[in-house]
């Protein structure tokens, strides 16, 4: 992948995740008009507005104790701590992550908090069937989520989906509103109006599946930047789908002919994604000489 394609595929992430946002909020404020027309698109837009600055307020300390995370402390993991923090110092964060350690047998990683709070966690899972290498590329595809804002992106679309729920309610009663009024020859609410509010949910999500695939492929890319070595996550990516195969992507796989469509998926597919890593590996150069860490960089968890 050259240079021309890489600031094509950035420009096309970009563009598609205006394009969502956008689509979102006309959704909503379209949801707002068709309930209490002006006043309801104004009410929603400050009650958005307000929700997501609340919900920017909670710690990613609370977060991680809620998933079952503690604090991974420098002395369990030295050589894993020193990664980050030079995972963190090469994307520009001001602040490196705190490592949670979550004691799960699947194997996952994910980030939460803000770039003034971030956080990752690491599973059990995780840790015992990775090597360091492989562990570099995912963190710096989380660190990469933190640097982009994405999560803050996500506590967005997450407002956006609860208040789309809301309003299909509210649409469920006013369908029984009408019914009787139909049958009268008078309806109070546009049909449309309706159908509009009973399907928003579905739009949300898959908006909400769109937007992460599209973050996704940014993070990848700008993880292959920080490790200089597309290849880690690559192979991270490879083991974690040979691990953690299953679910409804097992379903469609195990039926033949049958494949997931790609709108479902809140990831793009892994194939994909590995085949774009391994496209840019001729360009970069490792930053990392693996052959200073240790094999057995855990002490104890």
């Amino acid at each position: 992948m050259s240079e021309a394609q890489i600031f094509s595929q950035k420009t096309k992430n970009f563009l598609r995740t205006a394009a969502l946002f956008t689509g979102m909020l006309v959704l909503m404020l379209g949801l707002g008009y068709s309930l209490l027309g002006t006043t309801g698109l104004v009410y929603a837009g400050v009650f958005s507005l307000f929700t997501l600055l609340m919900s920017t307020r909670v710690s990613s300390q609370m977060i991680m104790r809620f998933q079952g995370g503690r604090p991974l402390r420098q002395t369990e993991a030295p050589q894993l701590t020193h990664l980050i923090n030079r995972l963190a110092q090469r994307a520009g964060l001001d602040k490196a992550p705190q490592l949670y350690y979550v004691p799960n047998g699947t194997l996952n990683a994910f980030a939460t908090g803000s770039r003034r709070d971030p956080a990752i966690a690491i599973t059990h899972g995780l840790l015992s069937r990775m090597d360091l290498r492989e562990l570099s590329g995912v963190l710096a595809h989380e660190i990469s989520h933190i640097r982009n804002n994405d999560l803050q992106l996500k506590s967005l679309i997450n407002l956006f989906s609860r208040l789309t729920r809301l309003f299909s309610i509210m649409g469920q009663i006013l369908l029984f509103i009408n019914l009787p009024m139909l049958l009268m020859g008078e309806a109070v609410v546009s049909w449309w109006a309706i159908l509009l509010l009973l399907t928003a949910p579905l739009l949300t999500t898959l908006m909400m599946m769109a937007f992460s695939r599209t973050r996704e492929y940014e993070a990848d890319l700008e993880a292959a930047r920080l490790t200089g070595d597309p290849n880690a996550l690559a192979d991270a990516l490879e083991k974690l789908d040979f691990y953690n195969g299953g679910g409804i992507a097992r379903f469609f796989s195990s039926n033949r002919g049958m494949k997931m469509p790609n709108v479902l998926r809140t990831h793009p597919e892994t194939k994909d994604r590995v085949r774009r890593l391994r496209e840019l590996a001729p360009r970069f150069i490792p930053r990392f000489d693996w052959s200073r860490f240790a094999p057995h960089f855990l002490h104890s968890v």
